[in-house]
């Protein structure tokens, strides 16, 4: 299909092809024919970087009438970066059709210059559910009359904790405007939305349901330690001098901590997460863009409206929580004919998660060691090597210079510059590498026992097993449900009505009791304790001394 076959005008047509694009992507095929001739509702399942925002923009910039009085299209998206990628695309697509005003309402910026230019009678009003919702309440924006209803990312926004915004905005809809529901993902809450407000809408999906991935992405898995995580990202940026791509953590603590890490050692390294201002955002952004920043450590949040074409690697700081997330993460690299690598680096107790990860994908990911050190340094020289055999702008600052540094090296042979050059270049890569271990993949059972030192782990009880339906990673994110980063498990055991987990001693036993014992899985009151048992055995005793605790408080 062609662009002059999904229906489109010839205003949209010009604007289209004097931006360069040739084909509709596959949501684009389906999603425009569908917007210009059914009043139906839709969902829309694509991951980033698949052309949503022209599949929905156009279509319903296509139908708008510009000199109608009134907001006729709203569109909610996660955050301002995405706001205002999304405005600045309308805009670009709408530049031939006269009296057409597209306008951006966001937090973080000045509301009451955002209510002057809702004043002036928009025709689209781009903006996220906070501002919005501000908006109403004051009596500025009034979308009761609006055509078409948009939720880009709208599993973000549900993620991000904006479902009674949603709720509250979509209320104040009219009934026969036709909703337009675009998710990476389909969590549960959004079936939830979609069954309230949307009217037997038809749906369509471009991802992992017809397992579909990118061929110029190569996907890899690096298993290592729990403790070595950061050791293994750190060669693995060594390794691909001209990395140029996102780390995503879990948390914003994590990912804080990350990136200070790498810019401690030296790498071009910045974060990116909730926690920043608006300014800061925007100034990570702009050295980002500009390559000033290689790795950009961020939350999947905070990475929301990042448009980059030519990113490198992907780098998952441990298996998302969700397999679809995966799939979303990595379609940020290999776009636009590039290659791109998306990479993961766990531990092996996360093993089994891959396999869910994979069915997602559709593809198998390669298990890979990380590089040893030599590897590293011989890898390293070489782009040094590459790096000043290249022609150099030099500077008149420099020219005046060389007369310097000419007479200091005229007595050097050219094998003696080569070795002082070499030395001076490795000598800190080499002081590190020197007596680095191998981060080697490790068993299963070796990472529970061997990967930790036992005397730092408290091991607990808790009153849940197999027969509840609870395995490894059910077990995980229950006690990380209590923290807000991520807690660094060490032996877990499931038993058939109850199991055992160790945690670092740094967390009180008072402290995760308390937050556990708060909790019920599938309706059923949890009771966690610190346990007598040292896991040499699989732990009947701390069962039965269970039992024996119930017998004591009956009588």
């Amino acid at each position: 299909m062609t662009f002059n076959e999904t229906g489109l005008s010839e205003f949209t047509l010009s604007a289209i092809d004097e931006m360069g694009y040739k084909e509709p992507t596959p949501i684009q095929q389906q999603a425009i024919p569908h917007i210009l001739t059914s009043e139906n509702d839709l969902i829309a399942l694509a991951q980033t970087g698949t052309g949503k925002t022209a599949a929905f923009g156009l279509p319903i910039l296509d139908q708008l009438d510009p000199f109608a009085k009134g907001i006729q299209a709203m569109i909610l998206c996660p955050t301002r970066e995405l706001c205002l990628q999304i405005t600045k695309d309308l805009q670009d697509f709408s530049k031939n059709i006269d009296g057409l005003n597209v306008v951006p309402v966001y937090g973080g910026a000045d509301i009451q210059k955002q209510i002057r230019e809702v004043k002036k009678d928009p025709s689209v009003v781009v903006g996220t559910p906070g501002r919005v919702v501000d908006m109403i309440y004051r009596k500025a924006l009034k979308i009761d009359m609006i055509q078409w209803m948009v939720l880009d990312e709208a599993d973000e926004m549900l993620s991000m904790g904006f479902k009674d915004d949603l709720d509250t905005i979509l209320g104040a809809t009219p009934e026969f405007k036709q909703t337009l529901l675009f998710s990476a993902t389909m969590p549960k809450e959004m079936k939830e939305i979609a069954h309230n407000y949307m009217h037997q809408p038809e749906q369509i999906a471009v991802i992992s349901k017809e397992k579909r991935s990118n061929e110029n992405i190569s996907h890899e898995c690096y298993l290592v330690h729990g403790r070595d995580r950061y050791h293994a990202l750190k060669r693995l940026a060594d390794i691909n001098p001209d990395v140029y791509g996102i780390v995503f953590c879990r948390t914003r603590r994590e990912t804080q901590e990350i990136a200070d890490k790498l810019i401690q050692d030296g790498y071009n390294a910045d974060a990116l997460h909730g926690d920043l201002s608006q300014s800061q955002r925007d100034l990570v952004m702009q050295r980002f863009r500009a390559k000033q920043i290689q790795m950009l450590v961020a939350t999947d949040v905070a990475a929301r409206g990042i448009d980059v074409n030519n990113l490198t690697h992907v780098i998952n700081y441990g298996i998302p929580d969700q397999p679809e997330v995966y799939v979303h993460r990595s379609g940020r690299t290999g776009r636009a004919h590039n290659k791109g690598v998306s990479i993961i680096i766990t531990s092996v107790k996360e093993k089994g998660r891959l396999r869910d990860v994979e069915k997602q994908l559709g593809k198998k990911i390669e298990h890979k060691e990380v590089p040893k050190g030599n590897e590293v340094i011989s890898v390293q020289f070489e782009a040094f090597v590459e790096k000043i055999s290249q022609p150099q702008e030099v500077s008149d600052e420099i020219e005046k210079l060389l007369p310097i540094a000419e007479e200091k090296l005229r007595d050097l042979s050219k094998e003696e510059l080569i070795r002082n050059l070499a030395a001076f270049e490795l000598s800190q890569l080499l002081g590190y590498y020197k007596d680095a271990h191998d981060l080697k993949a490790v068993s299963d059972r070796e990472d529970r026992d061997g990967g930790r030192n036992k005397e730092n782990f408290n091991r607990y009880f808790i009153n849940i097993g197999k027969k509840d339906r609870v395995d490894v990673k059910t077990l995980i994110n229950l006690v990380d449900s209590c923290f807000e980063e991520r807690i660094e498990l060490g032996r877990i055991d499931l038993m058939s009505t109850f199991s055992f987990f160790e945690i670092p001693k740094n967390i009180k036993p008072e402290d995760l009791s308390y937050k556990m014992n708060q909790k019920e899985y599938k309706g059923r009151p949890i009771r966690t304790e610190l346990s007598q048992d040292k896991g040499e055995r699989k732990g009947g005793g701390g069962h039965k001394r269970r039992r024996d605790n119930r017998k004591k408080r009956r009588f």
